[in-house]
């Protein structure tokens, strides 16, 4: 990564940060559980560039301008639609299980080949 893409990510960053802060009060606070959320169990590729993230905003943008409460957009349980956005992507969830099942694995092969 050069030096200008890092520039550039930082300007991408903030004017998404701007966006968001443009949102009503309500949308700012659900988007930053959203954001802690997705940052913790969230798909790997969430770190790349802020397309997930910029589409919730997006979301938000839309629902705010047609005067929807932000509950009226993601629904009551916040953590079920974070969940079926990222549904379909690999996450570091399953990263970290299938690493221990890996080495489940191959501590039970090592503990049956020094019995055979």
């Amino acid at each position: 990564m050069s030096i200008r893409d890092i520039i550039e990510g930082k300007k991408e960053w903030r004017a998404h940060v701007a966006r968001v802060k443009a949102l009503p009060r309500d949308y700012q606070i659900v988007y930053k559980e959203i954001q802690k959320y997705l940052f913790k169990v969230g798909p790997v590729e969430l770190t790349e560039g802020t397309g997930l993230l910029s589409g919730i905003v997006d979301l938000f943008e839309e629902g705010a301008a047609v005067g929807k409460g932000v509950l009226e957009v993601t629904g009551r349980d916040v953590a079920a639609f974070c969940d079926d956005l990222i549904k379909d992507s690999k996450t570091y969830a399953d990263i970290y299980q299938e690493a221990v099942a890996r080495e489940s694995n191959k501590a039970i092969k090592k503990a049956t080949d020094k019995t055979k």
